[in-house]
């Protein structure tokens, strides 16, 4: 199944995620990118009472056996450790009418 992961920082410079032996020896990354800076886009979350800037900076497309192993590769991601990355299971819309 493929799984979107999708990688948020804060304003300053973000991490690029260095999984590449991990993910293509196996052929799981599907692709993968950084997205460009987004001068007028912001998202807000606030923990513990404070508010947090965030943006989406890039993602991952992975193929793997199982949500579990998503997050595995979600969890190591650079910015997991102090931002969030979420993870997607992507729907196949392959056969159905659009």
């Amino acid at each position: 199944m493929k799984y979107l992961i999708l990688i948020y920082s804060g304003p300053e410079v973000a991490e690029r995620p260095d999984l590449a032996d991990e993910v293509t020896e196996p052929g799981e990354l599907v692709a993968g990118g950084v997205l460009a800076d987004p001068v007028n886009t912001v998202t807000v979350r606030v923990a513990r009472g404070a508010a947090l800037e965030e943006q989406l900076s890039g993602y991952l497309v992975v193929d793997c056996d199982s949500g579990h192993r998503a997050a595995e590769i979600a969890a190591r991601v650079p910015g997991a450790r102090t931002s969030t990355v979420e993870v997607r299971p992507i729907m196949d819309l392959s056969g159905q009418e659009m």
